[in-house]
């Protein structure tokens, strides 16, 4: 089987979450451990929690651009999952943080509406 080249099956790299102590620096996407998996859309958007810092992040598929993030209620160290209901598109994550480098624990789900296609 030929070996297949990372150009090959991404478009783009960048670093990924931000380490809490450079936060305080005002230092943003430094990079972190992720504990989790993303989800792409067939509209092309990658949802993606991951991080220690407890952030959920929507990225364009095709250029890399962060389209949008929001704050979870603990870390979502979760594959995220989508569903339709009566054609309306959901992102849902698990928020359980704890057990891994020293996150806060949480239980929450938070879901996600896409908007609606007109």
């Amino acid at each position: 089987m030929a070996e297949i080249s990372a150009i090959q099956i991404s478009r783009w790299k960048k670093p990924f979450g931000t380490w809490p102590s450079a936060e305080n620096f005002g230092l943003r996407d430094t990079g972190t451990e992720n504990f989790g998996g993303a989800i792409v859309t067939a509209g092309g958007l990658v949802f993606i929690g991951s991080t220690m810092v407890a952030m959920f992040h929507v990225f364009d598929k095709t250029t890399g651009e962060k389209l949008w993030e929001y704050r979870l209620p603990a870390a979502g160290y979760a594959q995220p999952m989508t569903y339709s209901i009566n054609g309306r598109q959901f992102v849902v994550i698990a928020c359980g943080g704890g057990g891994k480098p020293g996150s806060p624990t949480g239980d929450s789900y938070v879901a996600f509406a896409l908007p609606e296609k007109n």
